[in-house]
């Protein structure tokens, strides 16, 4: 749709993909009502994202479940990482979360954590990560991060915000935090058998 473009960084599929993007709307920009097959989520980066379903602001985390329909706009304009066909069929959950509501001390030190939405396969939050702190997790289903703000360093490569880090199932993460702290989009769980999901999920929505 004109004044709305995409930077796409994880891809399975064709035409129909279980995608992972960066879409920017510019001041003014919709896109046409449509509906999420396979379900939708995203996050607010920056800006206003609107829809017949209310405004929602940075840090702003919506879930928008398969068989859901909208028409998504912006009137100052926005940046969202958007995650699509990455559901499970049968999950039918409706999630918006504000960028207001509170972190809470996990049991990890030096991070706070504010969940967003948990199944049986996946695992989905923001969390804070104090200056300083050392962060080093086993993550045996996978884990995915976008950094909101702040950074961090992993394996010698330095994260700032607007920085994605994708780590296999099996994988470790082991983060050295910056002078500033960070707070990051995190989502765990899901990587475990994506093709074969996702495959599955397209062949059970054709029906």
């Amino acid at each position: 749709m004109p004044g709305v473009s995409r930077r796409v960084l994880d891809r399975i599929g064709a035409e129909v993909a279980r995608a992972t993007s960066v879409v920017r709307y510019a001041p003014g920009s919709s896109f046409s009502p449509h509906t999420h097959t396979g379900g939708e989520e995203f996050v607010v980066l920056d800006g206003v994202f609107s829809d017949e379903h209310g405004d929602y602001g940075p840090g702003s985390y919506i879930r928008n479940p398969p068989g859901s329909s909208h028409q998504p706009g912006s009137g100052p304009g926005c940046t969202i990482l958007v995650k699509l066909w990455q559901f499970d069929l049968d999950d039918r959950t409706s999630v918006r979360r504000s960028a207001t509501d509170t972190f809470a001390p996990s049991v990890e030190s030096g991070v706070s954590v504010q969940a967003l939405h948990e199944n049986n396969t996946e695992f989905v939050r923001l969390e804070r990560w104090d200056a300083g702190a050392l962060i080093d997790r086993e993550v045996p289903g996978g884990l995915e991060l976008f950094v909101l703000s702040g950074g961090f360093e992993h394996e010698a490569e330095r994260f700032d915000a607007r920085s994605w880090l994708r780590i296999p199932p099996a994988g470790r993460l082991q983060a050295t935090v910056g002078p500033g702290g960070a707070t990051l989009w995190l989502k765990t769980g899901h990587l475990r058998d994506a093709r074969a999901r996702f495959e599955d999920a397209f062949v059970r929505a054709q029906r």
